[in-house]
């Protein structure tokens, strides 16, 4: 019933928030403004947005992320083949180089990324001794 829901909304161009977010992102992907994107949404959501994706000829990988919601990268598939490789846990679990380097592909801030790895592998460092 739920899915029934969104495919109506989504028809009638009245989209719940998180698939304007998704639109967004897609555009952007389109534009070249980002090469990979991370999309989390409520499972209900998922077929929409893979539906949305295939249509745009977007490569995708759906991962879960918790009991409610999924994780959607899209983007080129060079960067695709990276996250399958290496993101094959839940993002908390990942290494700090790990967590690096998907933050870094996601196109965040380079700086911040750099202070966010200083961080978790101080605490990793203090976790271990």
């Amino acid at each position: 019933m739920r899915q029934e829901t969104v495919q109506r909304q989504a028809a009638g161009q009245v989209l719940p928030p998180e698939l304007k977010v998704l639109t967004n992102h897609i555009y952007e992907y389109k534009k070249g403004v980002r090469r990979m994107i991370l999309f989390t949404c409520n499972r209900r959501f998922e077929a929409f947005a893979t539906q949305r994706l295939c249509h745009q000829s977007i490569d995708y990988v759906v991962q879960p992320a918790g009991k409610e919601n999924v994780n959607v990268y899209f983007g080129r598939k060079e960067c695709l083949d990276a996250i399958r490789l290496f993101v094959t846990r839940p993002l908390n679990e990942l290494s700090p180089e790990e967590d690096f380097i998907l933050g870094a592909m996601l196109g965040y801030d380079i700086c911040a990324q750099c202070e966010r790895y200083c961080e978790r592998k101080a605490a990793a460092c203090r976790h271990r001794g």
